[in-house]
């Protein structure tokens, strides 16, 4: 199976918050670890259950984006679990085009949203990323990040696509600040506003086949919407608040690049950099005017193993999937030290176990656990 996961200006170009565990465990020496009690999230993780295969009617595969539904609209009750699929039946990938809706009451699945393969608002057509989120207003927005052959050598540049609470397209946002949104939203919601955090990982992207160097050009962008009663939200501004990551496109994961984002109580914005296996920190991300370019480095390799998305705990620390391992790292961001790992995909069909498996992670409503995907098996799993 293939695997993966008014404008204003800065530098070049132009979340919700997600989370995941198993039982082996690796932890850092003593002395990276806080004095005093230790307060790891992930020790309070005992189990995990898989709870429902991701694969729709038309057979699109390769879970991305997991969103927890803040409220009841229209198709979607509260505490409902969307996930996004990349990749059509065919298993290409920048294809899929399909949200499921997971009910946790009565553990079914169906199928929020069938988007059709080509919309003219989106250039290069529908290929459902991990960028996604769903508004206190019913409203969800999701990233496209389009294909036509399951490579980048076909890619487009794609688009926000903006839904209603019935899975129904009612808008796209798009233009020279998108182009392949890429990583899972993080997200501000006060009903009548919202700001969205979302990365691009398409500028300047060459093909696998003919150049499959790293570009330094893959951006932040935070997008400021007004949202009236009962209308579609308006785009107020566009910002790029960080620039020059990398992106590279690769044959069995179509693009690595910034994937995991997660928004801190004091403004700053944490960014999973795939390419440079490490996690930044945008400071004053919610108010600056301008590009910080990659912010500084909070952490870096160790146990990080291609780091994709990313959610805070209720602890205040971060949880990061690997890409390269079936692991999720806990880090605490004040410090920078990388807390523990623990696997929570160890499936030995990979090398390493669960390599290349793991995308999409969102925290329980309760912060009691997180719900994660496991690409390989096309499966809704909870850690918890």
């Amino acid at each position: 199976m293939t695997r993966h996961c008014g404008t204003t200006r800065g530098g070049s170009r132009a979340a919700t918050w997600l989370g995941a565990v198993v039982a082996s465990a690796v932890l850092l020496p003593p002395a990276a670890a806080h004095a005093g009690p230790p307060n790891i999230f992930l020790d309070k993780i005992h189990r995990q259950a898989t709870l429902i295969s991701t694969v729709p009617d038309n057979g699109d595969q390769n879970p991305y984006a997991i969103v927890v539904a803040p409220v009841s609209a229209g198709s979607v009750q509260k505490d409902d679990v969307l996930v996004t699929n990349f990749n059509n039946d065919g298993n290409l990938q920048g294809l899929g085009t399909t949200i499921v809706d997971y009910n946790p009451t009565t553990k079914k699945l169906s199928t929020f949203a069938a988007l059709p393969r080509n919309l003219a608002q989106c250039p290069g057509g529908v290929g459902l990323t991990t960028a996604m989120t769903m508004l206190k207003t019913g409203w969800v927005i999701v990233g496209s990040a389009p294909s036509a052959d399951g490579t980048t050598k076909t890619k487009g540049p794609g688009c926000l696509i903006v839904l209603d609470s019935s899975g129904k397209v009612a808008g796209t946002i798009a233009g020279e600040t998108i182009n392949m949104p890429w990583g899972n939203m993080a997200t501000i919601d006060e009903g009548e506003t919202a700001t969205l955090f979302v990365s691009n990982a398409g500028f300047d992207v060459g093909s696998p086949d003919g150049d499959p160097r790293v570009v330094n050009e893959a951006t932040v962008v935070r997008i400021k919407l007004a949202i009236a009663d009962g209308k579609l939200p308006t785009v107020v501004s566009q910002t790029v608040v960080a620039s020059g990551f990398g992106a590279q496109p690769n044959k069995d994961v179509f693009v690595i690049g910034p994937t995991g984002l997660a928004l801190g109580p004091d403004g700053t914005l944490y960014v999973s950099d795939a390419t440079g296996n490490r996690i930044n920190a945008i400071w004053d991300a919610t108010t600056r005017d301008h590009s910080a370019g990659v912010g500084r480095t909070v952490t870096k390799d160790g146990l990080l193993q291609r780091p994709l998305a990313m959610a805070v705990a209720p602890n205040g620390h971060l949880l990061v999937v690997n890409g390269l391992n079936g692991q999720v790292v806990e880090i605490d961001p004040a410090s920078g030290d990388q807390i523990k790992a623990r696997w929570i995909d160890p499936n030995k069909a990979q090398k390493p176990p669960g390599s290349g498996d793991l995308f999409g992670i969102a925290m329980t409503p309760a912060g009691d656990g997180f719900y994660y995907v496991e690409d390989e098996a096309n499966t809704l799993v909870l850690a918890k």
